[in-house]
């Protein structure tokens, strides 16, 4: 099954979210630790828990496409059925 544009696009988002978290957590820990471990921890969590929310609305994105596509063929099937019991 061949990807349009919008389902190519969601899955470049995602991979490049994913690299964006890992080597941002790296980089908040390591401009942190200047405050201290516990800061950079904090922070560094705090930055992984926002990404990965930001991730999993990519992810509803996609999910709602996939149900609109869905919803879609169940229509025009309900609409053949329909259109054979007229006959």
């Amino acid at each position: 099954m061949q990807k349009d544009i919008y389902d190519k696009t969601i899955s470049f988002l995602q991979g490049a979210s994913w690299a964006i978290v890992l080597f941002g957590a790296l980089f908040t820990f390591k401009f942190s630790i200047v405050f201290g471990l516990s800061f950079a921890l904090f922070s560094m969590l705090l930055y992984i828990f926002i990404s990965l929310f930001l991730i999993l609305m990519l992810d509803a994105f996609s999910i709602n496409r996939e149900r609109l596509e869905e919803a879609k063929e169940q229509t025009k099937l309900l609409k053949t059925l329909v259109e054979e019991q007229r006959v």
